[in-house]
């Protein structure tokens, strides 16, 4: 059985219209790293709308995301510094988004007065890395025939029926 290596990463950013386009890339080039194509559209979606919420209300634009793998689970939670100011009307709105596309989420208090909020995203062992054979490259024989199937023209005059002049009897 193929053990599973645990993943971690880490972004701190400075949130804004520009930047939001630039971490969704960079955390989908890593979900394709990490062997986890089929999480990429979900994950990257909540992880957009987090941020761009953040955008839109927080007045400290800084906030850290975080990412975890541990073969069956991956967790992403970002964090931001100013939790008071999103209005609670666009709190429930994004929230409902990211509860639809993701299996479990959460939100909680730090110390310095913000707020994480994480979501998990299950990954299936038959969806996680499928196995589909590629089909091979036609090699130099199956795409020529070979000589023995080739009708060889006649370059000399037919052979004599009878026994050949010269030849030793026994």
């Amino acid at each position: 059985m193929k053990t599973v290596v645990p993943c971690y990463y880490h972004l701190d950013v400075e949130v804004s219209p520009e930047r939001v386009d630039q971490v969704r890339r960079i955390l989908a080039a890593h979900l394709r790293y990490w062997n986890l194509e089929n999480l990429v559209e979900p994950v990257c979606h909540c992880a957009e709308l987090l941020l761009r919420t953040i955008d839109a209300h927080a007045t400290d634009k800084n906030t850290t995301l975080e990412m975890w793998w541990n073969g069956q689970h991956l967790i992403t939670a970002i964090a931001d510094i100013d939790g008071k100011s999103h209005p609670e009307a666009a709190t429930r709105g994004w929230l409902a988004h990211v509860a639809a596309l993701s299996d479990g989420w959460g939100c909680c208090a730090t110390g310095s007065g913000g707020r994480i909020v994480w979501f998990s995203r299950r990954a299936r062992a038959m969806e996680r890395s499928p196995l589909v054979p590629t089909a091979p490259a036609p090699s130099l024989r199956e795409s020529r025939r070979t000589p023995r199937e080739l009708p060889v023209p006649a370059l000399a005059a037919p052979a004599p029926e009878g026994p050949l002049v010269g030849a030793a009897t026994e």
